[in-house]
């Protein structure tokens, strides 16, 4: 994984969930906004503090979890 700069994880902001930098936006916000199909453009109109590359490294954050995770799935 590549040096994660704007994100953050601190026991004493949001529970310790990880967070952007700077401010209290939960990078699952970010990615649930995304998943229900906002755009890049749109999130930043509602959280008018973060970049596009705020938006970009929570994806990448995301990525780069799942890449170390085991994930199970249901057998069909």
């Amino acid at each position: 994984m590549k040096t994660v700069e704007r994100i953050i994880v601190d026991p004493d902001i949001c529970h310790g969930k990880p967070t952007i930098r700077g401010t209290r936006i939960m990078v699952s916000n970010v990615l649930s906004l995304l998943a229900g199909g906002y755009t890049i453009a749109q999130i930043r109109e509602y959280y008018p503090d973060l970049s596009e590359e705020d938006v970009k490294e929570a994806i990448e954050y995301a990525v780069a979890l799942i890449d170390e995770e085991i994930v199970l799935t249901a057998r069909s």
